[in-house]
């Protein structure tokens, strides 16, 4: 272990990345961590090529880069390559540790995360896995058989996981969000938005989603015009120039659209009802935030933990849930239907923030320190 641990601050690496649902958590911890103990020095591995080797550094930490991708189980020849990047992977991890010699290891989820956790357990540095889904990837299911600590975000984990190293702590959402010295009025004011109408949030990710903005099209036409409801719209920069010019041939002036929101503390504000992905952390802030909610998992992720992910609250009547297909079908006259009735928001809104695990980070951490 360190030998330096009581001279100076501890140290910590923390591994993982790919999408925003797991890069948002992994930097809350890391604030929590730095809060709690300012000397601490942590540094990030990541995988080459995806985005927290921009979003981390922008945050104000160090991070490493490993080449990794995950198995592609359609086309098992192309996994010999796959193969050979791990192993080289694992090579790099391993001096990356040995240098830094960390107090402990945290996963928090995508490919890199496997071969940073395998490292240090072959080392016996403490690991801490952090998975945010209801249902377990496969390499936190390999990794969880030697880790020292599991913190989880919902509950009936135990099935995946050795029961007696789970923690219940919920996934940390982005602090920005819960800033509470905006008013209402002035998030409506700042966002071009009409007070007196209800108010649609729409986010398919920071990419966009094709198939729920394609269902929000045929809404916007369905309500061009109409005084009582207005959209915020993200639809994601590779689809705006193409919806902006529909959307302006139809005269839809209660349709906002952006290519992205960087407010999305206001836009949360201002939200009465909010169409989303199923992704853990996005549940895990519309959850914190109380919002009532239509999900709508991607297909394309793996294992299609989004989908269970939206069962989970589905089941505790705490979100309405489509599946993609039917975005084209349902999702106009669903949206229509809630949004229009008072008392299935307000059921939908209390439901899901009763389910809200707070201060996730901070508790996290208080774990982390306890294992070490």
């Amino acid at each position: 272990m360190n030998s330096n641990m009581n001279k100076m601050g501890r140290r910590f690496i923390i591994s993982g990345g790919g999408t925003g649902g797991h890069i948002f958590p992994a930097l809350s911890i890391a604030d929590a961590i730095k809060e709690r103990e300012p000397d601490a020095e942590i540094l990030f591995i990541g995988a080459n090529g995806r985005m927290e080797m921009e979003r981390v550094p922008a945050a104000g930490y160090k991070i490493e880069g490993l080449d990794v991708s995950g198995f592609d189980r359609s086309n098992l020849f192309r996994n010999i390559s796959v193969l050979f990047k791990l192993g080289k992977a694992l090579l790099k991890a391993r001096k990356i540790i040995h240098k830094f010699n960390p107090d402990a290891v945290i996963g928090v989820g995508g490919y890199v995360s496997g071969p940073t956790l395998k490292v240090a357990q072959s080392l016996s540095i403490p690991t801490i896995i952090q998975e945010q889904n209801s249902y377990a990837g496969v390499t936190n299911k390999l990794l969880a058989k030697s880790a020292n600590l599991i913190c989880v975000a919902y509950d009936n984990m135990e099935r995946f996981f050795p029961k007696e190293r789970i923690r219940l702590l919920g996934n940390p959402i982005r602090e920005g969000l819960l800033s509470n010295n905006i008013s209402k009025e002035e998030a409506y004011k700042t966002l071009g938005l009409n007070p007196n109408c209800k108010t649609l949030l729409v986010i398919g990710g920071s990419l966009g989603a094709r198939s729920i903005n394609d269902g929000i099209s045929i809404l916007a036409k369905d309500i061009a015009g109409d005084s009582s409801i207005q959209v915020l719209w993200q639809t994601g920069k590779r689809y705006y120039e193409e919806l902006s010019a529909s959307i302006s041939k139809d005269n839809a002036t209660n349709i906002h659209i952006r290519p992205f929101i960087d407010r999305m503390d206001m836009a949360y504000k201002v939200a009465d009802l909010v169409v989303s992905r199923a992704g853990a952390s996005s549940i895990s802030e519309l959850a914190v935030l109380g919002k009532a909610s239509i999900l709508i998992p991607s297909p394309n992720v793996s294992e299609d933990h989004q989908t269970k992910n939206a069962m989970a609250m589905v089941e505790k009547g705490a979100a309405i849930m489509l599946k993609d297909s039917e975005s084209t079908t349902r999702l106009s006259s669903t949206v229509l239907a809630t949004i229009n009735d008072q008392n299935t928001l307000d059921r939908l809104s209390k439901k899901i923030e009763s389910l809200a695990e707070r201060n996730s980070a901070k508790r996290i951490v208080e774990e982390i320190y306890r294992v070490i």
